[in-house]
């Protein structure tokens, strides 16, 4: 089963376990599972590498799939992420900025320093939340949903992330985790919000800090971006 944190005739909002894809494609895909454990139409909104796992939402109807898109398209669709990552950045918070390109054919994403065709600008924001045996916890707020966006920008600054063996960050279960989500709803407009932690794996060795993080209501929508 999976968990659900939220579900109307609109959308829903679920807990994605790592390994399964976000969309229908070749290998298990949680919007197949969804439909056979909700029954009706599941409509893909955004995407999480298979590996990631957290928080996502879906729309149950085409209408609320267009409106959650459009606000993903405004910037109203609002998405923060916990990462572990081998090292620590040079500054405790900042924003990244990239030229990315991505090789389909490998599967992989580059920076690069020109803009040509194919190529994309990225965006992000990231704030050291603590450090510990030669790793660090970030808290990272996308501007763009490029594809390893987070990864390989983290990568590309020598912080790749934990367990991330296509970026540099060795092998294991990618350290990458979709902590929370604001948007509105589909329909009536309400400023919703939802989260969830991680656990296990890497996770444990900043158990506590995660921990005080969701306390603090640090995921509330009028923080999501600060």
């Amino acid at each position: 089963m999976i968990p659900l944190l939220y579900q109307d005739k609109e959308f829903l909002v679920c807990l994605k376990p790592p390994g399964l894809l976000s969309q229908e494609g070749p290998g298990e895909s949680l919007p197949v599972l969804l439909t056979g454990q909700l029954g009706g139409a599941i409509y893909p909104v955004h995407r999480l590498d298979r590996g990631v796992g957290g928080v996502m939402a879906y729309a149950r109807t085409s209408r609320a799939a267009a409106t959650l898109s459009s606000a993903i398209s405004q910037g109203r669709f609002q998405k923060v992420y916990l990462c572990i990552v081998l090292g620590k950045p040079d500054q405790n918070e900042g924003v990244c900025q990239d030229l990315l390109l991505h090789d389909k054919i490998r599967n992989k994403s580059f920076v690069v320093n020109r803009m040509r065709g194919g190529v994309r600008e990225a965006s992000l924001a990231y704030r050291v939340l603590a450090s510990r045996d030669g790793c660090s916890l970030l808290r990272v707020v996308l501007h763009t949903g490029r594809t390893h966006q987070i990864r390989v920008q983290l990568s590309s600054r020598g912080t790749p992330l934990l367990g991330d063996g296509k970026y540099g960050g060795g092998s294991g279960q990618i350290s990458l985790w979709s902590a929370a989500l604001a948007f509105p709803h589909p329909r009536s407009g309400e400023a919703l919000s939802f989260q969830a932690p991680p656990s296990g794996g890497g996770w444990e060795m900043f158990c506590h800090d995660i921990e005080v993080l969701f306390q603090d209501t640090i995921f509330s929508p009028n923080r999501m971006i600060d």
